[in-house]
């Protein structure tokens, strides 16, 4: 039974990310976030719940993560700008 969930959950996760390739960085580190964590959870417990609440927990985790990333690339933008806009 065990084994079947890891089959289920690996492929899953699978074709989850193979339809990134049009989807925008928050869309593809969500998803990323969720087949990973879905995929732990449901190896670790072998119980679909958990499973769920995993791939939950993981789709949370990657979009705190994008959002980070993406106040990182803004700073540092701003920081460029702010370094071109000084005189010698």
């Amino acid at each position: 039974m065990k084994h079947n969930m890891t089959i289920c959950c690996a492929l899953a996760a699978t074709l989850a990310l193979a339809g990134c390739e049009s989807m925008s960085d928050t869309q593809r580190r969500t998803t990323t976030g969720a087949a990973i964590g879905g995929v732990a959870a449901g190896v670790v417990t072998g119980e679909w719940g958990w499973a769920a609440a995993g791939a939950a927990v993981g789709a949370a985790s990657g979009f705190l993560y994008d959002q980070s990333r993406q106040n990182e690339q803004k700073a540092f933008e701003r920081g460029v700008k702010e370094g071109q806009s000084k005189p010698k």
